[in-house]
């Protein structure tokens, strides 16, 4: 059983409401530690923020497994949010002694809607988890760019070599997993700030590994008939289920928490080579070729968003208030909506344009 260690301050005050709810039945916790201390918590005051020495209060320690911290965390979020000094802490937890039972206890009823959600739950981690792992792995810095330029290069080599093993090693530096997982995580969530750093992180990577492409495609010998560029200068249906099974593993691999790298690797798979063949035969006076190229990380691009949003809604993510509930909802319909034409218009410039490649 993986577990999670949560941790919150509250003001002393709160003490009592804390107790009755740990000690309701419903509340999946494995463990309670409840110890006074001294408060030292931050908030900004013009711009500035300042630390606030406050007494009297407790600091609770919630041993719960990673299944049912979500349940928790929502209802410690619901009712402490507003108290002051509040801050709550989700921690990994590498081993538990004693072991936690193997099997878990059947509750002794549950409605059709319990049971509903239970289902769509599984076994994934918690939403603000997931939402911290994935926030995390979007950010716009440097080292993004760095990776993306250092990936496009080894891919071009890898391409124009016809070399699979470094087009391989140059999936593996590819950060291009988390901009769009995170893009359709915040789709469920309907969150616009992540959305957009999503959008911003995936633009800026997919700009950066055209210009570094086509830069070495206008400098270094470029042959179309290589097989590593042959390939993707053509669009099958294969290529679009293999960027659907990308999206999907990609997703799952973070709300199971689990490793993300080998997964990251079959996203890139399905997103980089096509960029840089794209920027390698644009570079090299290729252009016909090279829109074909295009049109298959178009269809990869499409088709991992696609599946990713989907996952997310199987497993049952939501926002926790009603109003971000029903406003995530009407923005998840949308979302599948256009994804989805854009690929059945895609499917259909496919099968017109050339023999179907499976």
């Amino acid at each position: 059983m993986v577990l999670r260690l949560i941790e919150i301050v509250l003001p002393e005050e709160e003490k009592e409401d804390l107790e009755r709810l740990l000690t309701r039945d419903d509340l999946p916790v494995l463990g309670v530690w409840i110890e006074p201390m001294l408060g030292i918590w931050e908030r900004p005051v013009g711009g500035v923020w300042l630390k606030t020495f406050t007494e009297k209060q407790i600091l609770v320690k919630i041993l719960v497994s990673t299944t049912e911290s979500e349940a928790v965390i929502d209802r410690l979020e619901k009712r402490f949010r507003r108290a002051e000094g509040c801050r709550l802490v989700v921690l990994p937890v590498a081993a538990s002694l004693p072991r936690p039972g193997l099997v878990e206890e059947e509750p002794e009823a549950k409605t059709p809607l319990e049971e509903k959600q239970k289902k769509k739950k599984g076994r994934r981690i918690g939403r603000e988890e997931l939402y911290a792992d994935i926030a995390y792995t979007t950010g716009l810095s440097r080292i993004y760019v760095f990776m993306v330029i250092l990936s496009s290069i080894v891919a071009a080599i890898g391409v124009l070599r016809d070399n699979v093993a470094v087009i391989i090693g140059a999936m593996v530096i590819a950060p291009l997993l988390g901009p769009n997982v995170s893009f359709s995580l915040a789709t469920i969530l309907g969150d616009g700030s992540l959305a957009r750093r999503a959008l911003k992180a995936n633009l800026v990577g997919i700009v950066t590994a055209i210009a570094i492409s086509y830069l070495l495609g206008s400098v270094l010998s470029v042959d179309p008939t290589t097989p590593e560029i042959a390939s993707r200068t053509v669009v099958g249906l294969g290529e679009v289920a293999l960027a659907l099974a990308s999206g999907s593993a990609g997703a799952l691999a973070f709300t199971t928490g689990v490793s993300a790298t080998l997964i990251g690797v079959m996203v890139a798979v399905a997103l980089l080579p096509p960029l840089v063949t794209f920027g390698l035969l644009m570079g090299s006076g290729h252009e016909s070729l090279a829109w074909g190229a295009m049109l298959l990380f178009v269809a990869n691009f499409i088709s991992v968003n696609l599946s990713g949003v989907a996952t997310f809604l199987a497993q049952g993510i939501r926002p926790l208030s009603w109003l971000e509930a029903k406003r995530a909802k009407r923005a998840s319909i949308v979302a599948i909506a256009l994804w989805l034409l854009m690929l059945a218009v895609l499917v259909v410039i496919i099968l017109r344009s050339q023999p179907i490649s499976i």
